[in-house]
């Protein structure tokens, strides 16, 4: 599997941008203080973190078009965790405008990027150095989509892993192929699609479903069209356990 071309990207990173801030419209004060899905967290959390990942991204675009390279977060992991706790607590029309804004800036700079043939030739545009997991410019794009698709189903607004789209599921096939124990090897049979082999391992399960329960599950949320199965031998075990998200993301959720 390869990473999804720059306009497929583009598109996904439009639509999640406008469905997070379509999301976000309906909640109330009260709704912000409610709790996500993610453990020890409120929705105001997964906003705070939206906002903060949607501008260190902003900065990373920033940067690179003039040749340089800057920290994912100021203060690293530490300063992530002080502005989201910090932030957490706002109303949800705070909210909001911090969240519209980040947003705003960082679909700007995606949007600004210059053609990729010629920004693939020259290392700029979507081919730039970013500090970002030692990656591109592209690696970035990829992991705002990430975490604006998975973190707006966190929020519990009733867009679950089954709205996500073909594209979005099979690159997280790809990303979190890295969380496959190193003995496993995992065929994802997504219903109705071809087959999808990751891990390297002699132990082998048939992981089947619909593609976004498959995604969902490897992603750690819950499969919401209760299709997920697994096989190994031709008879029914449980799902395999998985490792951590692959070290780098910039959320540790």
């Amino acid at each position: 599997m390869t990473a999804p071309a720059p306009d497929i990207l583009l598109a996904g990173l439009h639509k999640a941008a406008d469905d997070v801030t379509s999301d976000v419209a309906k909640l109330t004060d009260e709704d912000v203080k409610a709790p996500s899905a993610l453990p020890g967290w409120t929705r105001g959390h997964v906003l705070a973190h939206l906002t903060g990942i949607s501008n260190a991204m902003a900065r990373q675009l920033e940067y690179a078009a003039r040749g340089e390279t800057v920290e994912l977060y100021d203060g690293g992991m530490d300063g992530r965790n002080k502005a989201i706790d910090m932030a957490a607590g706002h109303d949800a029309d705070t909210h909001r405008a911090d969240l519209s804004a980040a947003l705003a800036r960082a679909i700007r700079a995606f949007d600004a990027l210059p053609g990729v043939k010629d920004s693939a030739a020259n290392r700029t545009g979507w081919w730039a150095p970013i500090s970002y997991r030692g990656g591109v410019v592209l690696d970035g794009g990829l992991a705002l989509w990430r975490e604006l698709v998975i973190h707006n189903t966190d929020l519990l607004t009733g867009r679950g892993p089954e709205t996500w789209s073909r594209p979005f599921c099979e690159h997280l096939f790809d990303f979190l192929s890295a969380r496959v124990q190193p003995d496993d090897r995992l065929v994802l049979q997504p219903l109705g699609l071809p087959p999808v082999s990751i891990g390297s391992g002699t132990r082998s399960t048939v992981v089947s479903g619909m593609i976004t329960d498959i995604a969902a599950w490897l992603a750690g949320r819950e499969p919401t069209l209760g299709s997920l199965r697994a096989s190994a031998a031709a008879d029914g075990v449980d799902l395999p356990d998985l490792l951590p998200w692959p070290s780098g993301t910039p959320s540790s959720k």
